[in-house]
């Protein structure tokens, strides 16, 4: 493990010197710069819809942009149903059917968000592109349109998963909690095929967005029979924490100093113990995870950006579901299997 951490600290130096891509949509050059090293899912592909709809990303991105402009808090939302649909059982769309005893209604992904913004999206592509496009290629390409809208970066997106015929609530206990220590998330990532380097940056997802105050009472009250604050969090932030978060219901910002913008704020905000999670914090602590917080906190924010991408594109290859396989589905409908009587 200790030469996998400092092979890991070589590599983010190494990209600094790689181009980061912060293009979109009618940026041909950049994303083609980014084709040729970006991971890639042997059974996707980065051109799957270039015949059969054509439009496909642009109505995701028309889509996203309406909605965030009204409220900018769904990209962050969007980051987290990703993070979550992924988590469970692999990028398959699971997170979003909707029946009893189904993720979506596991009492831990009550505070999940974007269900409509998706549903929107999928209702217009049935307009479009009628039992062509899943469920699971919306939700990956609306989550890269929100963060490159909030000012993240933009990753080359394959194509061609199909939505997941099942959900159950019980599976949402692998998706990493805010309190796991990093040995279990360490674990995690690794059964996803992602390493210590993918776990840093994809918590990285945390220089924007907020937490609800009732997943850190424990950190601010209580915390054991010595300390009533957990004393890794600097005095200071403690008692903002503890003004900002007098009911449980209440939110707080994952990085107070610029929680609006993507950058690497929150890597410096863990070397001054303002981590707001207990696993933010942890990240630091740790001998296998702190040397990579040191890193992005000190170099540009460029490098950061850009080993997010391509983390983000690892991310959404995880578990997929594809033509080759029987027991997926197009959805007509995201919120409903096709062939399940719920």
């Amino acid at each position: 493990m200790k030469l996998a951490v400092v092979s890991a600290v070589i590599l983010v130096v190494v990209f600094v010197a790689w181009p980061v891509s912060a293009g979109g949509y009618g940026h041909e050059e950049e994303e083609d710069d980014t084709k040729s090293w970006f991971p890639l899912d042997n059974l996707l592909s980065l051109n799957y819809y270039d015949k059969s709809c054509p439009n496909f990303e642009k109505i995701v991105d028309t889509k996203v942009r309406q909605w965030t402009k009204s409220d900018p808090s769904l990209g962050p939302a969007l980051l987290r149903l990703l993070f979550h649909d992924c988590g469970v059982t692999g990028c398959d769309a699971s997170v979003l059917l909707d029946h009893e005893g189904s993720e979506r209604r596991s009492p831990a992904s009550k505070t999940l968000r974007g269900f409509e913004l998706i549903d929107d999206i999928k209702s217009e592509m049935e307009k479009s592109c009628p039992k062509l496009v899943s469920c699971a290629d919306i939700l990956a390409a609306a989550t890269r349109s929100a963060t490159y809208q909030l000012g993240g970066p933009y990753w080359p997106n394959a194509y061609g998963r199909r939505d997941s015929k099942n959900s159950y609530a019980r599976d949402v206990e692998k998706v990493p909690s805010g309190r796991r220590d990093i040995t279990g998330l360490l674990e995690t990532f690794q059964s996803y095929g992602l390493n210590v380097l993918d776990l840093v940056v994809l918590s990285g997802a945390h220089t924007i967005g907020k937490a609800y105050c009732g997943t850190i009472q424990s950190r601010l009250y209580n915390f054991n029979a010595t300390h009533g604050t957990d004393p890794s969090i600097d005095p200071k932030f403690a008692d903002y924490l503890r003004r900002k978060c007098r009911w449980a219901s209440e939110t707080v910002y994952l990085d107070v100093e610029t929680p609006v913008v993507f950058d690497n704020q929150y890597y410096i905000n863990l070397q001054k113990n303002m981590g707001v999670l207990t696993t933010d914090q942890e990240l630091v602590k740790d001998p296998r995870t702190a040397p990579l917080v040191k890193a992005f906190a000190e170099q540009p924010a460029q490098m950061f950006r850009h080993q997010f991408a391509v983390s983000m594109a690892k991310l959404v290859n995880v578990g997929v579901i594809t033509a080759e396989d029987s027991v997926g589905e197009i959805r007509n409908v995201c919120s409903k299997s096709n062939s399940r009587p719920y």
